[in-house]
């Protein structure tokens, strides 16, 4: 198991490199986090949804994203409540005292599945959450040390350097977890410090003292790794990055709209790879009316979404944008705000009945309490693309009727065929997550900005999904040149 000292510490993404590492030496390994709490989400070929990072974490492996390497996903909807998933499926939406209550049912899932892959996989890494030394939830906690008992496996602990204090934090965690909870102390066997910039002989006198009162081996230091490109599970620290990343100016500008409850923001990180695309998250007058794309993401909280955008005048803005020439595209909520009306009589969507669109789609949203998750291939309708089989998921609770015109789609989950999608002139919207991946239907986007500028179209120099496979590559690499691999096969029994 890898667990750290607090959120952000680089768990998520070292069970990604290490997943890669083993499995490129022929171990059978799977990925494996009882609970995680995230708005990035991924939906599996049986239609179940588990958290992106554990998918990332299973195509690392080299084997298909399952249901069973996040049994439990957490989705926030504001109120202090969240839709809890389990094994796939929405189970219940619950607060977080609520959420305890059910630890019993919870925790007898995640042994189920558990006992089923310990003897599928020759290796299991598990990531934790947050920091496995919170003395008030020691309790209830599922997803951190809880699940490496149960299994009786070794757990590094992660600390963070660059938020400062990082010995303290390592001691502390350890300490606490003595007092507190000594059968989950015992199996702490070594500590890794990531986020590192500078000299590691700086570090030299602090390693050695903790060495000496703690008698765990130290396992090694990461540096600082700006070039990441794993997204984050949280949107602020997505935000973070992205603000203070210097990126390239490209020829095509696309805004982003930051929604409050933005989801899936994964969507658009295939533009990131692209030489002439610049991507901007912002509400700045100056951006949307400079933009080539607008982009209105997904949203966890549609109406309250499309309520946050009205009260800052959104539409006319776009409306502005779209007079100047540019393309508006919506994103599953993002689509259903672009329509005209968004009915909510089940309040699944909250306690707001019924709310108008921004009026740009001749649809009209109805929400159901049911949720549709499902991988989809679509082709477009309009004449001249129909052989251009896009892959895409779809997670959603609104069906939206009207003009629908944009794809012909077929559900993988159930085998359903139907058509999916609207499209205005220069305003269109999918519920497919996941339609930027698709390298030709991207690099046709932004050609149709390059050519409307007066500039020779490119073709598709990179694909994504070749591209997120070399980062898995580089990610092993990164950590076996900066970890004690030998004193981490030896801990693990390898």
């Amino acid at each position: 198991m890898i667990t750290g000292t607090n959120s952000s510490a680089g768990k998520s993404f070292l069970v990604t490199a290490l997943c890669r590492y083993f499995a490129k030496k022929g171990f059978k390994v799977a990925p494996f986090k009882a609970q995680n709490m995230s708005l990035q989400s991924f939906v599996c070929k049986d239609g179940s949804e588990i958290g992106l990072a554990q998918a990332l974490q299973a195509m690392a492996c080299g084997i298909e994203p399952e249901k069973y390497f996040n049994p439990i996903l957490l989705k926030p909807e504001g109120n202090q409540k969240s839709q809890v998933l389990l094994l796939g499926k929405v189970y219940k939406t619950l607060s977080a005292e609520d959420y305890y209550k059910e630890r019993e049912i919870l925790w007898a899932t995640v042994k189920e599945v558990l006992d089923y892959l310990k003897d599928k996989y020759d290796l299991l890494i598990l990531e934790g959450a947050g920091s496995p030394a919170e003395i008030n939830l020691l309790e209830v906690d599922i997803v951190n040390i809880k699940p490496a008992l149960y299994l009786n496996c070794p757990v590094f602990l992660v600390g963070d350097i660059d938020k400062g204090g990082v010995f303290a934090s390592l001691y502390g965690t350890l300490e606490l977890l003595k007092k507190f909870k000594p059968d989950y102390a015992k199996l702490i066997k070594g500590y890794i410090i990531n986020k590192f910039r500078g000299s590691k002989k700086i570090l030299s006198p602090g390693i050695n003292s903790l060495n000496e009162v703690t008698g765990l081996p130290f396992l090694g230091i990461l540096p600082y790794k700006e070039d990441l490109k794993i997204s984050d599970e949280d949107g602020y620290s997505f935000f973070t990055k992205r603000k203070n990343r210097d990126f390239t100016k490209g020829e095509v500008k696309i805004v982003i709209l930051p929604l409050p409850r933005i989801s899936n923001f994964s969507d658009f990180d295939p533009f990131y790879i692209e030489e002439d695309a610049e991507v901007v998250y912002s509400f700045r007058e100056e951006d949307i009316l400079s933009a080539d794309i607008i982009i209105l993401p997904g949203s966890k909280s549609t109406l309250s979404d499309l309520l946050f955008l009205k009260e800052r005048g959104i539409k006319k803005l776009l409306e502005k944008a779209l007079q100047r020439g540019a393309e508006i595209i919506g994103i599953c909520g993002g689509y259903q705000m672009l329509g005209k009306v968004l009915k909510n009589p089940y309040k699944s969507e909250g306690e707001i009945k019924e709310m108008e669109g921004l009026g740009f789609l001749d649809i009209e949203t109805l929400f159901y309490p049911e949720k549709i998750t499902t991988q989809v291939l679509a082709r477009p309708l309009s004449t001249e693309n129909k052989k251009n089989t896009l892959w895409g998921f779809e997670i959603h609770k609104g069906i939206s009727y009207g003009d629908i015109n944009l794809f012909e789609i077929e559900r993988l989950a159930t085998g359903e065929k139907l058509s999916e999608g609207s499209q205005n002139g220069r305003v269109w919207g999918t519920y497919l997550h996941g339609i930027f991946t698709n390298d030709k239907f991207r690099r046709e986007l932004l050609n149709r900005h390059r050519i409307k500028k007066g500039l020779s179209p490119l073709p598709v120099k990179i694909r994504y999904w070749d591209a997120l496979k070399e980062n898995f590559e580089k990610l092993s690499q990164f950590v076996e040149n900066y970890l004690d691999m030998e004193k981490i096969n030896e801990i693990s029994g390898f």
